[in-house]
């Protein structure tokens, strides 16, 4: 019987340790700000990882190769068509310029 009134006067103490706790005043955001600065260190990680090889050196390879493809094709293209050239080549590849031949048949 003893030791039902000690466990008894132990499960009365426990409560009253537990009315005695006074509740936590947090702040309404407290949630949202949080989940916003784990997400955001995420998110800032992941993008440097995606960029980190591509090295200021690299890019300035990268940057010269494509200044020099554009000044070569540039060059070529002004050396070797015309504007007048470069129509009557598409009108003749897609049968749009009059031929002898177009001519003969329309008449006949």
């Amino acid at each position: 019987m003893d030791t039902e009134r000690n466990i008894q006067h132990k499960i009365n103490d426990t409560f009253d340790a537990l009315d005695s706790i006074k509740p936590v005043n947090v702040s309404p955001f407290f949630k949202e700000k949080t989940m916003n600065k784990l997400f955001s260190e995420k998110e800032e990680v992941q993008q440097a990882d995606l960029w980190s090889w591509f090295t200021p050196k690299l890019q300035l390879a990268a940057l010269v190769c494509v200044v020099v493809l554009n000044v070569i094709a540039f060059t070529r293209l002004e050396a070797t068509a015309t504007y007048e050239e470069s129509v009557m080549e598409f009108a003749e590849s897609y049968g749009l310029s009059p031929n002898d031949n177009d001519i003969s048949i329309l008449n006949n």
